[in-house]
């Protein structure tokens, strides 16, 4: 499951990681929460990777009423197929999501701690998603997002049985292309991180208020007990 994530690296960083040409200047983000707009990369009709924004919590071309339909903010990816949401959408329409880390949290309702996972040496990864463009009832539309995810690694798994897909760079060309490569062909490479690339820190939590997303939120807990 993925739920809150963090991007911190910059622009230039961003960039050069998933080899897009375009040049946003965005700010890091502390706290990224559902129906927020995210960096997302994807391919453009010529076949060049492009930064776009867009809506966390994906929306099917067949919803007619926003209100009334669930945010979905995380696809099991071993079911897209065949889920009407998503499966027009992991055959022609996959992304990636530049990420620093995300948040899991554990412990019974009302004490739930949470803690931070990212790479062990401090580095970018991408999340696997999926999106879709959405036209509401008076013809606006919207780009919409899910993160994919995968049973979770030995790092993981003891905080959650899930955790979003990390995709390495050599699999972005064929989790992207979605004209030479069948979407039963690019879900085979998703599958969980290896178990020595992420680290979990406890966060305080602070972390916890999806609204809060600044300097300083993002506080390991021990810090916090000197």
């Amino acid at each position: 499951m993925c739920s809150r994530y963090d991007l911190l690296s910059p622009p230039e960083a961003v960039r050069a990681y998933f080899g897009y040409s375009d040049t946003p200047n965005f700010p890091a983000r502390y706290n990224i929460a559902p129906t927020q707009a995210i960096p997302v990369v994807c391919l453009d009709p010529e076949g060049i990777r492009r930064f776009r924004l867009m809506r966390w919590g994906l929306l099917p071309p067949f919803v007619k009423d926003l209100k009334r339909f669930p945010t979905l903010i995380n696809a099991r990816s071993e079911g897209v197929l065949a889920k009407p949401s998503f499966r027009n959408a992991v055959r022609r329409r996959r992304c990636v999501i530049p990420a620093d880390g995300f948040y899991e949290w554990t412990g019974p309702k009302g004490k739930r701690r949470p803690f931070h996972i990212s790479p062990r040496q401090p580095r970018l990864i991408a999340f696997a998603g999926l999106y879709e463009r959405w036209q509401d009832p008076q013809g606006g539309e919207i780009d919409t997002v899910t993160i994919l995810t995968c049973q979770a690694n030995n790092t993981v798994a003891e905080l959650h049985d899930r955790m979003p897909v990390v995709l390495e760079p050599e699999h972005f060309d064929a989790w992207l292309d979605v004209e030479a490569v069948t979407a039963e062909e690019a879900l085979a490479i998703l599958g969980p991180a290896a178990d020595d690339l992420l680290e979990a820190v406890e966060m305080n939590p602070k972390i916890n208020d999806s609204k809060k997303d600044e300097p300083g939120i993002q506080e390991p807990l021990q810090l916090s007990l000197l």
